[in-house]
């Protein structure tokens, strides 16, 4: 992909942040999730690190190599025309240096936004320090304008998800990392694990940039969303856990049975799914 479609994708991906519509962006973690996804009619593309790591046969977390995951993304980027965001967990790196050379290569893989957690994957179940990760949002910020990419860049912060400090200490913790990582540069925030209508009411006006939200049990629908303020959706590994309980179904059957009976009617065909990853070719 050459630098100027990136730039016009990038640019295209950020204009569906302005929260007049809320932005729905289904996960990918293949070439053919992704063309499925584009061809029901996605505005853009995510990619899931848990489903990107189970389909090369790691779990989730940065066990897979940096190599591999960027491999991936380069995959679904060059199969789709719609803008694709890479979810680089934690940036697979320990410092502000490492996660601007992972934004390099994601850039360089097709990619036109991220995600970027502030979650440490040691084991600990912790949080980077506030300064640090504004340095980390900050670094990957410099390394896109520097690449000439206006990449979209979707800072998460993980107070909620992994209940981080006492229930009523959340909130003002969230909202302040969330903001300070805008401030270094992010263009959206992410707060996963937040469900409750409640608390979407009082975070939306708190937040000096778009929500994005993941989709959770319990979360109100896409358009009580959109009516609350919230800019984007995500959708996470619930696809890829989908592929995987029908290929479960059906090879148990096959096995147990003898039978193919759970093949849902109306299944891709061979000639449907040939056609679909033989289409996006120039």
């Amino acid at each position: 992909m050459n630098r100027d479609t990136q730039r016009a994708k990038a640019e295209a991906f950020r204009a569906m942040h302005d929260r007049s519509r809320i932005l729905v962006l289904p996960n990918a973690w293949d070439a053919m999730s992704a063309r499925v996804i584009e061809e029901a009619g996605a505005r853009a593309i995510a990619t899931t690190s848990a489903g990107v790591a189970f389909s090369v046969g790691y779990p989730d977390g940065e066990a897979i190599p940096r190599d591999e995951m960027i491999a991936a993304i380069a995959r679904i980027a060059r199969v789709v025309t719609i803008p694709v965001s890479a979810d680089i967990e934690s940036g697979f790196a320990h410092d502000a240096r490492e996660v601007a050379e992972t934004v390099r290569r994601v850039i360089d893989a097709g990619a036109v936004g991220i995600n970027l957690e502030d979650q440490v994957h040691d084991g600990t179940h912790s949080l980077y320090d506030l300064e640090v990760a504004v340095q980390r949002v900050r670094a990957a910020r410099e390394a896109a304008d520097s690449a000439g990419v206006p990449l979209v860049i979707n800072a998460r912060t993980d107070v909620y998800l992994l209940g981080i400090g006492e229930p009523d200490s959340r909130f003002e913790h969230a909202i302040r990392r969330a903001n300070a990582y805008r401030k270094a540069g992010a263009d959206c925030l992410f707060l996963p694990a937040v469900s409750r209508r409640a608390d979407i009411e009082r975070i939306v006006p708190t937040l000096n940039g778009p929500l994005n939200l993941l989709a959770f049990p319990g979360i109100p629908t896409i358009a009580e969303l959109e009516r609350l303020g919230v800019a984007r959706l995500s959708v996470g590994t619930r696809l890829t856990l989908g592929a995987m309980s029908g290929l479960q179904k059906t090879v148990g059957e096959l096995l147990r049975a003898g039978t193919y009976d759970s093949t849902p009617e109306g299944a891709t065909t061979y000639a449907d799914a040939n056609r679909l990853m033989a289409s996006h070719r120039i």
